[in-house]
């Protein structure tokens, strides 16, 4: 992927494949009457952080595997914040 190994590379990652899988998804329960139960795909967008974070640990990147770990963290306590809002 990326030679670089930067904590904000690792951010900027972590925080852009959720988004993208963030608005799949909202892309889907507009088309799709069976996933109006959206917690778990929320999750689910998250949880692709978890490939990235393997990834970049194996090819010895730990600080940008560090810096997916924060963003990971940031954006499940934005969607408990926002689970426990409604």
């Amino acid at each position: 992927m990326l030679k670089r190994d930067n904590v904000w590379l690792g951010a900027v990652l972590g925080l852009v494949l959720p988004a993208i899988a963030y608005l799949l998804v909202e892309v889907l329960k507009s088309k799709v009457k069976a996933l109006e139960k959206d917690d778990l795909l929320y999750i689910g967008c998250v949880a692709l952080n978890l490939l990235l974070v393997r990834y970049y640990f194996r090819e010895y990147k730990e600080n940008t595997a560090r810096g997916i770990i924060a963003a990971t963290f940031v954006c499940a306590f934005v969607f408990f914040y926002h689970k426990m809002k409604q």
